[in-house]
């Protein structure tokens, strides 16, 4: 009796087509980091691309309308000391994003309407709360001034060069590990850290539609929703797809759950969660 081994591809004869070389964005050098990241961030009116720096971590931001090739010396966004792992925009302001790095910083910039002549190098914050890399922003969808950043390491501290900045309070028990963190930019201080709630590394985390619940994925193979006010995990799922590969999962508009992950035999495999 014989046995197929080799999945057939129902994709084997779709072909695609390249765009217009005026119409897209060349010669980016993209960040070589081994990093579960998209690498890039997109709004109303710009692209950021995080890519390759020598002595830190980078940056580049480009007007949706400036397609075309990429001039080699355009300007970066630089100020890291460490490559660059996750970028977010702002929802509340087309012009601010922010950064995460692995030298443990996350970063809020001001990018400017007209390209400018020279690399920026000076963030309006930095805010310093984690001990290990930083892998994961998000800001929240309702309310302004409110980033969430997840990485390793115990918090530590609030912001630096930022006039007002307060320490946080309570202070969070030192060691702890897989640490997310919820900031006021606009002040620099850091509002609430949820700390032992993951026992491994933090994969992806979610925001619902108006912000008063979080998912998170983990390398522990669960998947947590977490009400962040009351710093209490509300829900919980081990293993929804039993494959090892890392699994993400995002709110939906009707407040399920939906997740990405692999069965065992590696194949991708989607689900909906109440």
């Amino acid at each position: 009796m014989s046995r197929r081994v080799v999945r057939q591809s129902k994709f084997r004869h779709v072909f695609g087509q390249p765009v217009k070389a005026d119409q897209m964005y060349e010669d980016i050098r993209v960040s070589k980091v081994t990093w579960d990241s998209s690498f890039c961030a997109v709004n109303p009116k710009f692209v950021a691309i995080i890519v390759e720096a020598g002595g830190g971590g980078a940056f580049m931001v480009l007007p949706l309308a400036k397609t075309g090739r990429v001039d080699k010396n355009h300007p970066l966004v630089t100020g890291h000391t460490a490559p660059v792992l996750d970028i977010d925009w702002c929802p509340h302001n087309d012009n601010v994003i922010a950064s995460a790095s692995e030298d443990t910083t996350v970063m809020v910039w001001q990018i400017p309407d007209h390209v400018p002549v020279r690399n920026l190098t000076e963030p309006v914050v930095t805010l310093e709360g984690h001990s290990k890399r930083v892998g994961i922003i998000s800001w929240h969808p309702t309310a302004r001034n409110v980033l969430l950043s997840a990485g390793e390491g115990a918090a530590r501290r609030g912001a630096r060069g930022h006039p007002g900045a307060a320490p946080p309070s309570p202070r969070p028990r030192a060691g702890s590990d897989n640490l997310v963190i919820l900031w006021n930019v606009g002040t620099g201080e850091m509002l609430l850290a949820l700390v032992d709630m993951h026992s491994d590394l933090i994969y992806n985390v979610g925001w619902n539609r108006n912000g008063s619940l979080l998912v998170t994925t983990c390398k522990d193979k669960r998947v947590r929703v977490i009400d962040p006010r009351k710093r209490q995990v509300v829900a919980e799922r081990f293993a929804p797809h039993e494959g090892l590969r890392p699994v993400r999962a995002i709110f939906t508009r009707q407040g399920h759950i939906f997740t990405t992950g692999f069965t065992r035999m590696s194949q991708r495999e989607l689900g909906l969660w109440d």
